[in-house]
């Protein structure tokens, strides 16, 4: 199966982006030119992996063609990349089944999934489609976030407040480092639907509102969901601190449910 033109592209920026933030020394190889210690060449990549320049070099320009799963692993291996990575890769190239979460047209929000949420009482939760669109929430998280009943429908994307409400920067302890987190999962996630048009236009949007995410989403950095521990400035409880989780309704996979919890 070819990749549309889009993914294509984007593999090859991102297969690039992570050639060049490679150290030689971990590959064994000696300083570049000027004494260059980070960023590997074309060539060296296709000599490590076995994959021929021509090859690897159509790769990096996105041409039109279908690489094996075989090749990809390869290219992988070289470019140290992540499960999360090697999983994006395979995607862009058109190797791994779409997720549910492919599935953009589940937008709307299943009124057992807001009662869910409501269960939650004093653990803050809340509700995102495909695109990340927050679809619902509880009382809990609209005390911890109050901005989130205030602002247009159309803004309440839980990756767009991160980058361009000042409420949420504020209200983040470790903004830099959640921002940058953000942005590697959504793409993660995203990878099988860069093509569609809402999703580029959104992307697009938000890369004219947003100068760090501009400069974040040419970092092409990928990362998998993990669950950690987050810190808030809370409006009313000052600093206080919960464990992240990540649930799927099995009859509503295309859904996430964001929850916090206490750390005890």
């Amino acid at each position: 199966m070819t990749p549309p033109p889009g993914r294509r592209a984007e593999l090859g920026a991102f297969l690039r982006a992570r050639r060049e933030q490679l150290v030689r020394a971990d590959h064994g190889l000696p300083p570049a030119g000027r004494g260059r210690t980070v960023g590997l060449r074309r060539e060296e990549v296709s000599y490590l992996s076995g994959v021929s320049v021509t090859w690897y070099t159509w790769l990096e320009q996105g041409r039109d063609i279908n690489p094996s799963q075989q090749v990809m692993d390869a290219v992988s291996r070289v470019l140290r990349l992540d499960d999360a990575g090697r999983r994006y890769a395979l995607s862009l190239a058109g190797l791994a089944p779409s997720s549910a979460l492919g599935d953009a047209a589940a937008d709307e929000l299943p009124a057992h999934v807001q009662h869910l949420l409501d269960a939650l009482g004093d653990n803050p939760a809340f509700a995102l489609t495909p695109n990340w669109r927050i679809a619902g929430w509880n009382d809990a998280y609209e005390r911890l976030y109050p901005n989130v009943a205030r602002i247009p429908a159309e803004d309440r994307n839980l990756l767009r407040v991160v980058f361009t409400d000042p409420a949420v920067r504020a209200l983040l302890a470790d903004w830099p480092e959640t921002s940058r987190r953000f942005l590697g999962e959504f793409r993660a996630e995203t990878a099988a639907r860069l093509t569609d048009p809402d999703l580029r236009a959104f992307i697009e949007r938000l890369r004219e509102d947003s100068p760090e995410f501009r400069e974040g989403w040419a970092r092409h950095d990928v990362q998998g969901f993990t669950s950690r521990e987050r810190v808030f400035h809370h409006p009313d409880a000052g600093l206080v601190r919960y464990e992240h989780h990540q649930l799927r309704p099995s009859d509503v996979p295309g859904v996430q449910i964001v929850a916090y919890t206490p750390v005890v």
